[in-house]
C-alpha cells in the first residue's frame, strides 16, 4: 500500500496552542517508523494540485480570495480557527494533490488502496469557502476529477471524523453521482448543512457521549443501505480521529478497535462494489497518541 505524504505539510503553520498543528504529522509518522509501519508501504510524495482541478469543486473567488490572503510572512486568521502561513497554499495544494495521486494510483495501477497523511485538512471548505482548519477541500477535488475515467460513474465519500462534513456536502449535494455519508457530533460545529435530506447525503448525527456500539450500530443502519444502493465504483474516505474518547475537541466515545471495524466495514463495501479502491485521508484528531493509534489500526486494516 502507498502512503502519500510531503514535509511542506509541516511549514503550514498555525498559531500557538492551536490543535491542528504540524506536531500531529510529525508524531504520527515517527509512531510508524517505531512500530516498523513505514517499512511495510511505500511513502511517496505527491505534486501540487493545478488550478483547473480546484476549480472543478471551488468557485473562483475562493481560489483568488486564498491567493490573495497568503501572507508574506508571519501568520495570517481567516476566522478564528482557519489560519494561513507563508506554506499555506502550498501545502494545501500538495494535501489535494495527495489525494488525487491517490485516485490516479488505485485506478491505474495494481494498488487497490492509499492512505493520504496531509495537512491541513479539507472536509469543512466549502465551494466559496475556507473554514474549521480546512483551505481546499481535497476529498471533493478528488471525489470530482475521478468521474473523468470512463469506467467510474458513481463516488462514494465516506467521513467519520466527529465534525459535520459540510463543505464535501456543499460542493457534492447538487451531484447525484456522488454519495456523500457522514456521521459527527450533533449539535456540535460546524452546524451547517447537516439537515439536508436527500438521496446522495446521508448525514448521521450521534449525540454527545455516543459510544463505539452506538457509532458501529448507526453505520450499519444509515450508510449499509445508502453504499448498497449507490454501488459506488470508488470510495474516498475523510478519515478523521477526532470522535475518540481522548480528544480534546469532541465528546464521543470511540476506540482504537472502532475505527478498525469501520475501515473493516468500508473495505467490505469497496471489495463488494468498487473494485476494492479505497483513497483514505486524513481529517482531524487532536490527542497525538490517540491519533497514532486510531490511524494505525485505521491503515492496518485498510491494507
Amino acid at each position: 500500500m502507498r502512503i502519500y505524504t510531503h514535509p511542506e505539510y509541516l511549514n503550514h503553520l498555525v498559531m500557538d496552542g492551536h490543535p491542528e498543528r504540524p506536531e500531529r504529522l510529525i508524531h504520527l509518522m515517527n509512531h510508524w517508523q517505531r512500530i516498523g509501519l513505514t517499512q511495510d508501504f511505500q511513502v511517496i510524495e505527491p505534486q501540487p494540485i493545478p488550478n483547473e482541478r480546484i476549480l472543478a469543486a471551488h468557485s473562483q473567488s475562493h481560489l483568488e480570495f486564498l491567493l490573495a490572503s497568503q501572507p508574506e510572512e508571519g501568520l495570517l486568521p481567516l476566522d478564528p480557527d482557519t489560519w494561513m502561513s507563508v506554506a499555506s497554499m502550498s501545502a494545501a495544494r500538495l494535501a489535494a494533490g495527495a489525494v488525487f495521486a491517490g485516485m490516479d494510483t488505485v485506478l491505474n495501477s495494481p494498488e487497490q488502496r492509499v492512505f493520504c497523511a496531509v495537512r491541513p485538512p479539507g472536509h469543512h471548505a466549502e465551494r466559496d469557502s475556507a473554514m474549521g482548519f480546512c483551505l481546499f477541500n481535497s476529498v471533493a477535488i478528488a471525489a470530482i476529477a475521478a468521474l473523468d475515467h470512463a469506467e467510474i460513474q458513481r463516488v462514494a465519500i465516506l467521513d467519520f471524523d466527529v465534525h459535520h462534513g459540510n463543505g464535501t456536502v456543499d460542493i457534492c449535494r447538487h451531484r447525484p453521482e456522488i454519495l456523500v455519508c457522514s456521521s459527527f457530533q450533533s449539535p456540535y460545529y460546524p452546524n451547517r448543512l447537516d439537515n439536508l435530506i436527500q438521496p446522495n447525503i446521508v448525514n448521521t448525527p450521534l449525540q454527545a457521549g455516543s459510544d463505539g456500539a452506538i457509532f458501529r450500530a448507526a453505520v450499519e443502519r444509515d450508510w449499509l443501505p445508502a453504499i448498497e444502493a449507490h454501488q459506488p465504483d470508488i470510495i474516498f474516505v475523510s478519515a478523521g480521529f477526532d470522535a475518540h474518547v481522548n480528544d480534546p475537541l469532541a465528546d464521543i466515545r470511540l476506540v482504537e478497535e472502532d475505527y478498525r471495524w469501520v475501515t473493516t466495514f468500508i473495505v467490505a463495501m469497496a471489495n463488494q462494489y468498487a473494485q476494492g479502491r479505497i483513497v483514505s485521508t486524513l481529517e482531524g484528531g487532536y490527542d497525538l497518541d490517540a491519533l497514532a493509534l486510531s490511524a494505525t489500526a485505521h491503515i492496518e486494516a485498510l491494507a
